[in-house]
């Protein structure tokens, strides 16, 4: 019989042919194979497919997030155990935003013994050895096909260009930005709206100024920050309507967006401020929009019920009205900043970091594309502009609500 490395290949081989039939014998032949040395080879091979996606742009968080979208938690939580695997094989330095991923994750080795870990996989699963060995064997014929994605950060190793290891990753640790986080995690919590909007607004105004204060450090710093970025996954449902909302935040944060729909997440580029911004009130505006629109659903005509068509016109309104806003409250935090610094020194700053970011998007996404918004139910559309025109994002923010497009 072929040994465990030969087996295990020929299994990934058939299912990434889509030959169910092939696919099933091959898995029968791996469950005949043995344990022990089926379980460190499998492990080998996920730890050896995991190495292999880092050079080309991947990350934990993505490829998590990826085998979750594709097949579901139990193989993405399998999928976790490979990634403890691989950082304890990584032979190179690892940056620590990295280890930040893998914690978020709650990936660590558990196992005592390479030899038992399917098997105590599974029993922590409370699932067979034949369920354990098709998830292991679909997840690696998943890793195997992933395309290559735009390197957003230096991987473990290094060995990636100087311009991306310049780029400023992980968290910044200011306490502006301690405090914006604690208000939006009180938005997000709160049962009462005018309080929400309150939280929102402070939230708002800090990022702001926060932004425009690191811009004019940046200017007499001896390693100056360079444009990165960030992936902020867009899942299933209302994927478009998220993809939406992130580019109008990323707009209004002098950031550029590209969605990738087929793998499920939408990149922003932009400098680290104003990257962490974006992730910030992206994820506190898309809770706040999801509560304003099961509200919604229960004020429109006929009750609660529930369509496809309502949702995704309320969320693609609420998306474009709340960018608006944003983009109103970044203008005026811009002129009072100018005022205080003088446009002379503020204006060339700004405009030379949107040519930076502009320059970035060209080189990582040179065929990027854009597509029309669809929207098929005017109720909605209508209710998710009032949802967001009675959301206060800040203190320069007209408390009418603004004309429409």
């Amino acid at each position: 019989m072929p040994d465990a490395d030969t087996l295990i290949a020929d299994a990934v081989t058939a299912l990434r042919r889509a030959d169910v039939r092939d696919a099933e014998r091959k898995l029968d032949r791996l469950v005949v194979g043995g344990g022990a040395a089926v379980d460190v080879a499998l492990l080998g091979r996920l730890v050896g497919a995991l190495a292999r996606l880092w050079p080309r742009g991947w990350q934990p968080v993505d490829v998590a997030r990826i085998v979750t979208r594709r097949l579901g938690p139990r193989p993405a939580r399998l999928l976790v155990d490979g990634l403890a695997a691989q950082r304890r094989a990584e032979p190179g330095h690892v940056p620590s935003w990295w280890d930040d991923q893998l914690a978020g994750l709650a990936a660590q080795v558990w196992w005592h013994d390479d030899a038992g870990w399917l098997t105590g996989w599974a029993r922590r699963e409370g699932e067979d050895r034949i369920t354990a060995l098709r998830d292991a064997v679909e997840v690696l014929a998943l890793l195997d096909g992933l395309p290559p994605v735009a390197v957003l950060r230096s991987p473990p190793g290094g060995g990636t260009p100087a311009a991306i290891r310049r780029t400023a990753a992980g968290r910044s640790g200011s306490p502006m930005l301690d405090r914006v986080r604690a208000l939006l995690a009180k938005a997000e919590s709160t049962t009462f709206p005018a309080e929400a909007e309150a939280l929102t607004g402070k939230a708002q105004e800090l990022i702001a100024r926060h932004s425009l204060d690191r811009a004019l450090v940046e200017t007499t710093a001896e390693r100056a920050d360079q444009p990165g970025g960030v992936r902020l996954g867009t899942e299933a449902p209302y994927a478009g309507a998220k993809a939406l909302l992130v580019q109008e935040v990323a707009a209004a944060n002098r950031c550029e967006s590209v969605w990738s729909d087929d793998l499920g997440f939408a990149t922003v580029l932009g400098f680290p401020a104003d990257l962490e911004a974006v992730e910030l009130l992206y994820t506190s505006l898309l809770v706040q929009a999801t509560a304003a629109m099961l509200r919604g659903r229960g004020e429109r005509r006929g009750g609660g019920r529930r369509t496809k068509a309502y949702d995704e016109a309320f969320l693609h309104a609420f998306a474009l009205r709340i960018g608006e806003r944003l983009r109103a409250a970044s203008e005026a935090a811009d002129r009072q900043a100018a005022e205080a610094a003088g446009p002379e020194r503020l204006l060339p700053v700004l405009a030379a970091r949107s040519d930076a970011v502009r320059e970035r998007m060209t080189a990582l996404f040179p065929g990027v594309t854009r597509s029309r918004l669809t929207v098929r139910d005017a109720e909605g559309w209508h209710s998710g502009t009032s949802a967001a025109d009675r959301a206060r994002l800040g203190a320069g923010t007209p408390s009418r609500p603004l004309p429409g497009r």
